[in-house]
């Protein structure tokens, strides 16, 4: 591998909101560094926010990339897909590939974002569940729902409930069963949620408290004839369903950063400016936790508007900034004046 003229090589491991605003800001400021982007999807970057539009009939992937594969090219940023990093060295400055591969590098962004959570409980269940974090899960739980059919929302975290809305508005049926990651990540206080909940229903979602059923018991395949899927709750009650959606918010996904050195919590941890406890080491978007000194602990930040906002503040903190981390949108959740939910982490435009 050639070296760019000032010897500096920038990787960037994810190519989702934060990486693939990273590796533009990286390439703005450095016109004549390396930038490689690792990511484990085939696909060039899209927006996981566009995903409800399978829904709509939208299933060609070429209708979710941000950017054409020129783009890429004429920028100079080189992308490795289908690529999972096994570790990273952070005192060699290393990134071993889980086919041996080695990459050497002088900076490097932690981007790889978060998978969907599923609680421990609920686990053995997940071959019968359809997940929504990638196209590919996207348009095979969109095949799997007949049209006008009906969809078991498990949780319904934010993720979730956008999606809840684009179901309703294309007449497919939608039963929420209810839970503590309910409006994840809002932090919804005991006097809201059932205000928020109503709202939810003039929304055309039914709901289901998870709490008030003795919680879920099992999931199973639905008899031959009826719905494809059956979940049973220990009240003795049931639901059926053509598919059943996990949405209990998201895990970050560190565990190749495990044997770095680097300081990690749920996420990793950076400082205000984004760098980790490794030197050369930065970390932005769904996987890191930020010291907050207003709430004297390390948080998360999420949404569309802050994670790309992260991306950018930490090229340009790599490029040789010292900014601290100021959140680009707000986190309150809202009843509008129509009596629908409104949220911030709705907006990704």
């Amino acid at each position: 591998m050639t070296k760019a003229k000032n010897g500096r090589h920038h990787v960037v491991i994810g190519s989702g909101v934060a990486g693939s605003q990273a590796a533009e800001t990286l390439r703005a400021r450095e016109p004549d560094a390396r930038v490689s982007i690792l990511t484990l999807s085939s696909l060039l970057f899209y927006n996981r926010y566009d995903l409800p539009k399978v829904f709509r009939g939208h299933r060609d992937w070429r209708e979710f990339l941000a950017y054409p594969a020129e783009y890429y090219r004429d920028h100079r940023i080189e992308v490795r897909r289908c690529s999972r990093v096994a570790g990273v060295d952070a005192t060699r400055r290393a990134i071993t590939l889980e086919h041996k591969e080695e990459i050497r590098f002088d900076t490097l962004l932690v981007a790889s974002g978060g998978r969907g959570y599923v609680p421990e409980e609920l686990s053995e269940f997940r071959p019968l569940m359809h997940p929504f974090s990638s196209y590919t899960e996207a348009v095979t739980a969109a095949a799997a729902v007949p049209e006008r059919g009906h969809v078991i929302m498990l949780g319904g975290d934010m993720i979730g409930l956008d999606l809840a809305r684009t179901l309703i508005d294309t007449r497919y049926r939608v039963t929420l069963v209810a839970g503590a990651q309910t409006f994840w990540p809002h932090e919804v206080a005991e006097d809201e949620r059932p205000g928020l909940i109503a709202a939810l229903e003039s929304m055309g979602i039914e709901v289901i408290e998870a709490a008030d059923a003795g919680g879920i018991a099992s999931i199973e395949r639905g008899a031959k004839g009826l719905s494809a899927r059956r979940v049973l709750f220990r009240d003795g009650t049931e639901l059926h369903g053509d598919a059943v959606m996990p949405f209990f918010g998201l895990s970050p996904s560190v565990e190749f950063m495990l044997g770095s050195g680097t300081d990690i919590e749920r996420g990793l941890l950076v400082n205000p400016a984004l760098r980790t406890t490794s030197e050369g080491i930065y970390a932005a978007g769904d996987v890191c936790q930020i010291w907050s000194d207003a709430d004297k602990r390390y948080r998360f930040y999420y949404g569309w508007k802050n994670v790309r906002a992260m991306g950018d503040l930490a090229a340009r903190n790599i490029a040789g900034d010292d900014d601290p981390w100021v959140p680009a949108q707000d986190e309150k959740l809202h009843i509008g004046s129509d009596g629908k939910i409104q949220s911030p982490f709705w907006e990704y435009e």
